[in-house]
């Protein structure tokens, strides 16, 4: 093996390694000897800088930090600016937000506007001297100044409201309030005033300081559901823009810093005191003399009153976010921005509809420690014919119809019922109201009682909370009961509920929340033979020349089958058994086919009642923004009794429709009036107006209890005695485990707490 390589080889080989070492080692040798020149002759020509003693520590030192701090600045400066240009990515930045909308009602009267228009029908020249003067003083005085930031403005404001102790001045420019305007949300966080900032200074190299103030002044929020100086100024003095005096001007001008709470026509007082602060600033700025605005002083502006004016605002809101999204969906090129759109509301039952919610709230909110309340009413294609989102709007506009998710209680139990009539249960079903519970939860009734074997039709109407329970767990079967519960979430799903809907064993009796719309909408469902419908406010959007561009019944979703007709005849039966005989009977129309289900939570915090008849359907919600507790509010007081009035006035004029389950409904008989000569079928009770809430002592709470417990049993002895004279009730088909209610009777009992969600 040693001879396989000749030896000449072998020194051919070593001298080539030599020589390849050698070259190495001498270029390397030759690099760091020219490195060493060059960087004596560097050191060399450097050495003629040279700055030594006090000079390199006064000058040299800091410049040269200077210069690092700054190299680091400007990179983190690079990093924050990121996502503030990241808003201005849209070339069509400046219409971003300046739809100009017109509101028509469903029968093509006009009912309101929103929007912001963008174009110069009024130049900033027309604009009132005093009002621009007024703008400035108030809001940004060295606006022509400075360069987006008002830096000694800014400064100058920190210092005030550290002395102050709070907030009484704020720093930010025109320019960033339009910024924030333009491209932000109203939220108070350190990243939403950074790239405020940077926005701010984008739009000064972008825009001259007139075209800033001209689009401030036209896009600024002034209350009322108004947009810019000039749609305020028609709003609060019924004129325009051009016509204003010097105290309407700084009425106006004292209104960019809170609009809701300086509006006039919700507090004149505080509009005013606001207006003589701007008047001062204008003396303070030097624009003004005391002299100058002395007869504003004297003789205050005074606002159009607009108290009577029920314009629909939460309604309004609701629409216009809706159109925003429908225009979304048009193709970049169209640039139309002003529309005529056509709603679905119906103004008299509108008003209704808010005259029930302020009175009822007037009556007897007090008793039942309930402040707010809201409602949706709508067509069975979805159509929102009324919606009320709060008590008043000009306190709060924050739409609790929309944007409010509140526990339904057992207003979600028809979901539950759905589920199990499409798994082989039948309205005449039989499950055992008896203890259960699912780990160490164990739901219990609303009179802490259980009332034996019943029926599903029975279970609904009394609001029984165990029976949705055990069925869950029937449907689970052999997987449990959260199989059983994702069923029943599926099925929501198909109703048009969209919430979270997380899964917890009190799903079944409504422990998750919804929000009021889409609760009203879902239970179209039952009317519609089980084909559910999208909620919708806008039924046709034209351009403002009448150009039509969209329509609901061409381009918006269908109707998707639910669930089976069958089903949903089986459910309106069985829900109809709520308003005649259950827990709503003060929602009963007279003569109009009626179902529903009430709703109360836990303490008492939210109380529901959800019901349709053959036109409509509407949900009403009682309770309190801070979730404190009710009175003992259910379902079946002032939820039900609102229901019924609104209801009433939305079925005048119109032609009563059959309820398929039901039929066409039966006469209200009157007090005093047998039964016997009642219009139509069985009687009913008459109606009941709510009154305050009973206030019982823990002793008649007791004896009420145990009278319920004595009438229970003998319920149940009559039961057993008519059972040995006819032959037991048939079993469900399903082969699930409630095919044998028997053995539910025998549930494990756990834990003695229990919720109290769904009660009635």
């Amino acid at each position: 093996m040693r001879k396989i390589i000749p030896d000449h080889w072998k020194r051919r080989l070593d001298n080539l390694r030599l020589d390849l070492d050698a070259r190495f080692d001498s270029s390397l040798f030759s690099t760091l000897k020219g490195a060493r020149e060059l960087y004596e002759r560097f050191s060399t020509f450097m050495d003629r800088f040279y700055v030594g003693r006090w000079k390199r520590w006064v000058f040299i030192e800091p410049l040269s930090e200077a210069a690092t701090i700054g190299l680091g600045g400007l990179i983190l400066l690079l990093a924050l600016a990121v996502p503030a240009f990241r808003e201005t990515a849209d070339e069509d930045w400046l219409k971003k937000s300046d739809l100009a909308v017109t509101f028509l009602d469903r029968y093509g009267s006009p009912i309101g506007s929103r929007g912001i228009k963008h174009n110069d029908s009024i130049p900033l020249e027309d604009f009132p001297d005093n009002l621009i003067k007024a703008t400035l003083a108030t809001e940004d005085r060295r606006f022509y100044d400075h360069f987006g930031i008002d830096v000694a403005g800014t400064a100058r404001a920190l210092i005030t409201n550290a002395q102050a102790g709070g907030v009484r001045q704020g720093g930010s420019s025109i320019t960033q309030q339009l910024a924030k305007n333009l491209f932000l949300s109203n939220e108070r966080t350190i990243e939403r005033k950074v790239n405020e900032a940077f926005l701010a200074i984008w739009l000064e190299t972008r825009l001259s300081k007139n075209e800033i103030l001209k689009l401030y002044l036209d896009r600024a929020y002034m209350g009322g559901g108004t947009f810019g100086v000039d749609g305020a100024a028609h709003f609060y003095f019924n004129k325009s823009v051009r016509d204003i005096n010097l105290a309407e001007a700084a009425m106006l001008a004292g209104l960019f810093k809170a609009p809701t709470k300086f509006a006039p026509h919700i507090n004149l007082p505080a509009a005013r005191a606001r207006a003589n602060v701007v008047l001062d600033n204008l003396v303070d700025a030097g624009f003004m003399t005391e002299g100058q605005v002395f007869g504003a002083r004297r003789n205050p502006a005074f606002a159009v009153d607009r108290r009577d004016e029920n314009s629909p605002n939460y309604y309004l809101d609701y629409a216009f976010d809706e159109v925003r999204k429908i225009v979304d969906t048009f193709p970049k090129s169209y640039n139309e921005r002003v529309f005529v759109v056509r709603t679905a509301i119906d103004m008299n039952v509108q008003r209704a509809a808010e005259d029930a919610i302020e009175n009822e709230l007037r009556q007897f909110g007090r008793d039942y420690h309930a402040t707010q309340s809201a409602t949706v009413v709508a067509d069975l294609d979805g159509g929102v014919r009324a919606m009320v989102g709060g008590r008043d709007y000009g306190a709060s506009q924050f739409n609790r119809a929309t944007d409010a998710y509140r526990q339904p209680g057992s207003s979600f139990k028809p979901y539950v019922y759905s589920t199990a009539l499409m798994n082989g249960f039948t309205p005449n079903s039989i499950v055992v109201d008896g203890p259960v519970c699912i780990g160490n939860w164990c739901p219990q009734n609303y009179g802490h009682s259980y009332s034996g074997p019943v029926t599903l039709t029975q279970a609904i109407t009394r609001s029984i909370n165990v029976v949705p329970v055990k069925l869950s767990i029937a449907l689970g079967g052999k997987a449990g009961p959260k199989a059983g519960r994702a069923k029943i979430v599926e099925v929501a799903r198909r109703f048009g509920i969209t919430a979270p809907l997380p899964d917890t064993p009190s799903l079944p009796i409504g422990a998750d929340e919804v929000t009021v719309i889409e609760h009203a909408v879902a239970y179209a469902t039952f009317p519609n033979k089980g084909k559910s419908v999208t909620p919708h406010g806008v039924l046709e959007i034209r351009t403002g020349s009448g150009d039509p561009v969209w329509r609901w019944d061409r381009d918006g979703p269908k109707p998707r089958q639910a669930i089976p007709a069958s089903v949903a005849s089986d459910m309106a039966g069985m829900m109809s058994h709520v308003v005649s005989e259950g827990t709503a009977r003060r929602a009963a129309l007279d003569g109009i086919p009626t179902a529903g289900k009430t709703g109360t939570t836990n303490a008492y915090r939210d109380a529901w009642f959800v019901g349709y008849t053959g036109n409509f359907t509407c949900a009403v919600w009682y309770g309190n923004d801070d979730y404190s507790p009710t009175n003992r509010m259910t379902g079946g007081s002032l939820p039900a009794q609102t229901w019924h009035d609104i209801m009433v006035a939305a079925h005048q004029g119109v032609e009563i429709k059959e309820l398929t389950g039901v039929g066409m409904g039966a006469k209200v008989p009157q007090p005093g009036i047998p039964a016997t000569v009642a219009a139509y079928g069985a009687p009913k009770q008459p109606e009941i107006k709510p009154g305050p809430p009973p206030v019982l002592t823990k002793r008649g709470a007791d004896v009420l209890v145990q009278v319920e417990k004595l009438l229970d049993d003998a319920g149940k002895a009559a039961e057993k005695t008519t059972s040995i004279e006819q032959p037991a009730p048939a079993k469900p088909a399903s082969s699930s485990a409630l095919a044998f209610p028997e053995n539910y009777a025998a549930a494990t009992t756990g834990s003695a707490a229990a919720s109290a969600l769904g009660k009635n």
